[in-house]
């Protein structure tokens, strides 16, 4: 099998992706590579966003078909954090692991240097936590279900071009600051934080206190990890919708946000933004597209980073230097309660009312880039730590009070049968890059 590992030493950058349109249509290959295209020549971003994260394997509307992203990545030269979901249950995840194996057997010769990583799960324990239960009855998974995918999936790519990807898990800060999901860190190689200070709607969240929000959650997150790598996979400020708050949505907003937590991290740290289009050909409420419905390399506002230093990322960032697929060290656990506070939800059809579309419930993957030299965030930077939690991805975290969640949607199938509902919130997780549902759901929120 051709090795799948690369010597790239700069960190992986880049946006979430979808596998459908706001309007439940199956995204292609070449709508990937549109998309791929696009992002690599963003205006300002000198063709640093080469990169992408996937929610799923499985190609919309088939069983376990791999992805069409997979081969628009070989196409395009675009690296792939792979994902595979894991809120269906077993049967939905059987598929996952069927379009992982049809990933290895395709297209492994074709995906060196391609992969920097695969994610078992995204936003799992979220949705088993009081907030994430109240916010939508979407089933979530376990830590100990989670921990058995994560071993599925090693076994899955054990003599392969994958042996050597590295494994974790994406969710919110909060999941990983409840000791009761420790088995998930101590399983994994790396961690995969989401966090959106926007939703922060219990604090101080305006924008002149985004950065220390986000800092808040990334040390709360560390503190957790013991040592692991922390990828960003989620993070964005919207350029439309609601207040929240103190935090009021708009392009000048979302610049602010870019240059103060996003570029001090870009190069050094493996981000991968919310996002480059979250409505097509929809616009949903809130939006955190850099674009909007149409394809252009011109954003909606400006992406440089030059001279725009200091902030979210720090020194630190060399500690997960040979971090690989290989098991790391035990992570400590923190006894904060679990909460959070709900980021985008992924909605299939436009930022109305949450919609389902039938998907199939299994992502693929594709050959392996160990973690570059930099790809640890600290928060040792200026700019304050702040208090409290920093947002995360569909949960930001809260001390009382309530917080606006907005309920997954998407339908997956199972194995070809009956479908399996598959909740897919933040980010299109299987449906559609749809964006950010409209509406939140107000519920109250314990203290940390």
């Amino acid at each position: 099998m051709a090795a799948a590992i690369s010597g790239a030493s700069a960190a992986f950058q880049g946006f979430n992706y979808g596998s459908t349109f706001t309007n439940g249509v199956a995204k292609t290959q070449s709508d990937f590579e549109a998309e791929f295209k696009t992002a690599a020549g963003l205006d300002g971003t000198k063709g640093a966003f080469k990169s992408a994260r996937l929610y799923t394997t499985v190609q919309h509307g088939t069983p376990n078909t791999p992805i069409s992203a997979i081969p628009a990545a070989i196409s395009t030269k675009t690296t792939l954090l792979l994902g595979l979901w894991a809120s269906a249950g077993q049967d939905a995840f059987n598929n996952e692991l069927a379009a992982l194996r049809g990933t290895i057997s395709q297209y492994c010769g074709q995906l060196d240097g391609l992969v920097a990583g695969i994610s078992v799960g995204s936003e799992d324990l979220y949705r088993i936590s009081p907030i994430g239960m109240a916010a939508s009855p979407d089933p979530g998974a376990s830590p100990n279900t989670l921990v058995s995918y994560i071993k599925q999936v090693r076994d899955t790519v054990k003599g392969s071009c994958l042996e050597k990807a590295p494994i974790g898990h994406v969710d919110t800060w909060t999941a990983y600051d409840n000791a009761t999901n420790k088995a998930v860190i101590d399983a994994v190689d790396f961690i995969g934080m989401d966090a959106y200070p926007y939703y922060e709607n219990t604090k101080s969240n305006g924008i002149d206190n985004a950065l220390s929000l986000f800092q808040a959650a990334v040390q709360k997150t560390k503190n957790a990890a013991a040592g692991k790598p922390i990828w960003i996979t989620e993070t964005g400020w919207p350029v439309s919708g609601p207040k929240e708050n103190f935090a009021v949505a708009g392009t000048s907003e979302a610049q602010t946000f870019w240059q103060q937590v996003g570029c001090p991290m870009f190069g050094n740290t493996n981000v991968w933004w919310f996002t480059l289009q979250d409505g097509a050909p929809q616009i949903p409420s809130p939006a955190f597209g850099v674009i909007g419905s149409t394809l252009t390399t011109k954003p909606v506002y400006d992406l440089s980073c030059d001279g725009k230093t200091g902030g979210a990322s720090s020194s630190a960032a060399s500690q997960a230097a040979s971090q690989t697929s290989s098991a790391a060290a035990a992570a400590s656990s923190s006894s904060a309660a679990q909460q959070q506070s709900s980021a985008p939800a992924q909605q299939s059809s436009g930022g109305a009312a949450p919609a389902t579309t039938t998907a199939a419930a299994s992502q693929g993957g594709g050959a392996v880039v160990p973690p570059p030299a930099a790809t640890t965030l600290s928060t040792a930077a200026p700019g304050g730590s702040g208090s409290g939690s920093g947002g995360s991805a569909v949960a930001p975290p809260v001390s009382g009070g309530t917080v606006t969640v907005k309920p997954p949607v998407v339908s997956g199938s199972s194995s070809g049968s009956a479908p399996v509902t598959v909740p897919t919130n933040a980010a299109s997780r299987l449906g559609a890059f749809a964006g950010v549902a409209a509406a939140g759901v107000a519920i109250a929120a314990a203290a940390l």
